[in-house]
């Protein structure tokens, strides 16, 4: 028997089996799922009567919000296509992404009224423009108003395509303009059953929505939660104090941090002031981690701690660190380690390393190669982009662009983003590996290692560091340091120091590639393939 695969089927199940629970806390609000659900369904039929057809893309600028989650199933329910945004985009860039994706609904929260008077007539497409708060000017009406215009309605799961187009996430990778990442029905449910199978205990799981779910690392959750009928708990915005103050009243149990937040959190005054001994698994991604964060946040919150990896063209999770059955540990030290990799596959993917002829490179932990993917849930390509999908793909082998090695066992390791070596003198240089050995230093706070110009070796690597409060560590101290752990070669030539923190995309990784304009300004780049 054929049934459409959608992750619309997420929810039907949350709301037969677990309606009475509580599904979603946003701030003082809280939903059972029988009540989220509806509010889905109140949101599907009210679409159509505001002029949104099959296939419209609906844009969310906002926080996380119970708003924002409903539209992952009511705007997908109503046949269209849900497109959160990044929040921290300038205005021109949220405009080019709302123009190129012919965008034709914008819910917002009010906190981006006067960023919405900008993008209002610079967006002819869109047909309403609707306020998750309070009625303001700029909003058509308000997202209540617009909820009392539909009606619950289940929707017919088998009246559906499993092959339309459910999200559209932008992404710039590391470089280059947006690209509109075209997601369908089955690709998330497909997400989604994989990603519960990880799930331990998903019975007595609270799960804390740190990540903005505008990021893959946000929304690769919310569609196995709600599968699973897990309570949901919105982190509107990420704040220490606020994380442990959700944990510690919500008993949170799991959580999904990129290692900015982790180290925010590591570092916060307040950090022994609350209860967290609730947290049984903190899942890290969206940037590489280092052993050494690995054990700090174990020996914080006494809990699981591991690595995931993927992008948001792969729905996103591709591996995770986990345990893996008939893998025994030699150490602590090898065990975090490994808990620090990106991992091996989750169910329904493979992944591979490849030398530039698709050749599996040796599972020596040595050679690089290229990471690929393929399996169910990859992306169906970039909207309105043949050429640049065609680019990245390999018959079913999707190109992630990130560099590693791996090994026997199947574990996968970053070493770079493929934009990203450092190439000095002919040597390939990582720099998340110059990055971690920094990191392992107790002074300091952030890093982030950029490739300089060069008369003599073209390039080299130097590092840009902030230190932790109170500390007043120098080049040379850090540098000592360093060479116990780092080639002579891969030594950055230049430490410099900021008082400020480092700048960060609207996820929360260290923009590097700003931070190396500093460095490049008036030179001639090196040209990447």
């Amino acid at each position: 028997m054929f049934v459409p695969l959608t992750p619309i089927r997420c929810l039907h199940r949350a709301v037969d089996l677990f309606g009475k629970r509580i599904g979603v806390v946003s701030g003082e609000r809280q939903f059972t799922y029988a009540q989220f659900g509806e509010r889905c369904e109140r949101l599907a039929t009210a679409l159509p009567k505001e002029g949104i057809s099959h296939g419209d893309r609906v844009a969310y600028l906002s926080f996380n919000n119970h708003q924002l989650l409903e539209g992952y199933y009511g705007v997908v329910q109503a046949r269209s296509i849900v497109m959160p945004l990044n929040v921290r985009l300038s205005p021109l860039e949220l405009t080019n992404i709302l123009n190129h994706s012919g965008a034709r609904m914008l819910l917002f929260e009010n906190d981006f009224a006067p960023l919405v008077e900008q993008l209002r007539p610079a967006c002819r497409d869109i047909l309403r423009f609707v306020t998750l708060n309070e009625k303001v000017p700029v909003a058509d009406l308000t997202y209540e108003e617009l909820l009392d215009k539909g009606h619950p309605e289940r929707a017919d799961i088998f009246s559906f395509d499993e092959s339309a187009i459910a999200e559209l996430f932008y992404t710039s990778g590391s470089t280059g303009t947006p690209k509109g990442v075209m997601l369908g029905h089955r690709t998330l449910y497909q997400h989604a059953l994989a990603v519960a199978g990880l799930f331990r205990e998903p019975e007595t799981i609270v799960d804390l929505h740190t990540i903005p779910l505008f990021h893959a690392n946000g929304w690769g959750r919310p569609q196995a939660s709600t599968l699973l009928g897990v309570k949901q708990v919105m982190v509107r915005r990420f704040d220490p104090t606020t994380v442990f103050q959700l944990i510690q009243e919500h008993k949170a149990t799991d959580m999904s941090l990129v290692p900015t937040m982790a180290n925010a959190l590591l570092n916060a005054p307040d950090i022994g002031n609350y209860k967290l001994s609730s947290v049984r698994n903190i899942t890290l991604g969206g940037a590489a981690a280092s052993p050494e964060l690995i054990d700090r946040m174990e020996k914080a919150f006494h809990c699981d701690v591991y690595s995931g990896y993927g992008l948001t063209e792969t729905s996103p999770l591709l591996t995770s660190a986990r345990a893996k059955p008939g893998l025994e540990y030699a150490s602590d030290a090898d065990r975090q380690r490994r808990r620090a990799m990106a991992g091996w596959p989750v169910p329904g993917i493979q992944v591979r390393v490849v030398d530039n002829n698709m050749h599996d490179v040796p599972r020596d932990m040595q050679t690089v190669g290229e990471v690929v993917a393929a399996g169910d849930h990859i992306m169906e390509g970039y909207f309105r982009e043949p050429d640049i999908t065609a680019s990245v793909m390999s018959g079913p082998w999707f190109h992630s662009g990130d560099m590693a090695v791996w090994d026997e066992e199947g574990f996968i390791h970053i070493v770079d983003r493929k934009k990203e070596i450092i190439i000095s003198g002919g040597e390939n240089i990582s720099s998340l590996e110059v990055e971690k050995a920094i990191f392992a230093h107790p002074d300091v706070f952030e890093c982030a290692v950029v490739a300089a110009p060069d008369e003599k070796w073209g390039e080299v690597p130097v590092a840009v560091v902030v230190r932790k409060p109170g500390s007043s560590v120098t080049s040379d101290e850090l540098l000592e340091f360093l060479k116990e752990r780092l080639g002579k070669f891969k030594l950055p030539r230049i430490v410099t120091f900021s008082e400020e923190p480092l700048p960060k995309t609207g996820t929360g990784k260290i923009r590097k590639m700003l931070l190396r304009e500093r460095f490049w300004e008036g030179k001639t780049k090196r040209v990447q393939g």
